[in-house]
């Protein structure tokens, strides 16, 4: 007997199994009835909720990059933190923190899930740019950073730190990203007019080895 879901338990069963096909078979190799089989469903359930395979990758991605970004709304809107504290926690909050998002950068890296990975990085500055852009605003008006275009300096600084740092793009050697990440922060406190060295935290960006998933 068919189980019968309320939709939002079935679309997250639709996600969940998509995202673990996608990550071990590779986007482009997985197919509709690959999904349906793993779910158990008919084509016509899947089609109510996703209208391709494209939209179920789509909202696989955004799934993955609004935990990040709610996270980073809640550390911007505490007003008990300072700019630079708020700008350090939101760094700090885009890292893999358990092993499932460490298991999904890992993938996202693979050549078969080219196509997932640049929407990841397209989504991530699109959506961390008008929480960024608030935090430099206060920043502004706290007299920390002295730029006319605070939206336009974090979209560049976004677009250049997930391009260049990006390990699925280049595979820098440890002395060449150790250098990248001085050269970065130099150039950060130019664009945004902030005062020299302090951005020094954003050596931070270095990567971490993700927490085990319940510690």
């Amino acid at each position: 007997m068919r189980i019968s879901k309320e939709p939002e338990e079935r679309r997250n069963e639709i996600l969940d199994t998509a995202e673990m096909l996608f990550f071990t078979k590779g986007y482009a190799k997985t197919t509709v009835n690959d999904m349906l089989q793993a779910i158990g469903i008919a084509k016509g359930t899947l089609y109510y909720y996703f209208k391709s395979k494209e939209e179920v990758m789509d909202a696989v991605v955004l799934r993955f990059i609004d935990e990040g970004v709610e996270a980073a709304k809640q550390i911007a809107t505490n007003n008990e933190l300072t700019v630079h504290e708020k700008m350090f926690q939101i760094i700090m909050a885009q890292k893999p923190d358990t092993d499932r998002k460490g298991h999904l950068i890992e993938q996202f890296h693979q050549p078969e899930n080219a196509q997932i990975h640049q929407k990841s990085l397209a989504q991530t500055i699109l959506k961390l740019t008008p929480v960024l852009t608030e935090v430099i605003e206060q920043g502004i008006k706290e007299k920390l950073f002295q730029t006319p275009y605070p939206k336009e300096s974090m979209e560049l600084l976004l677009v250049a730190s997930q391009f260049l740092f990006d390990e699925g793009i280049f595979n820098w050697k440890s002395e060449e990203i150790i250098q990248k990440i001085q050269a970065f922060i130099y150039n950060m406190e130019i664009i945004l007019g902030a005062e020299k060295g302090s951005f020094s935290y954003v050596v931070k960006l270095i990567q971490q080895p993700p927490k085990v998933e319940g510690e």
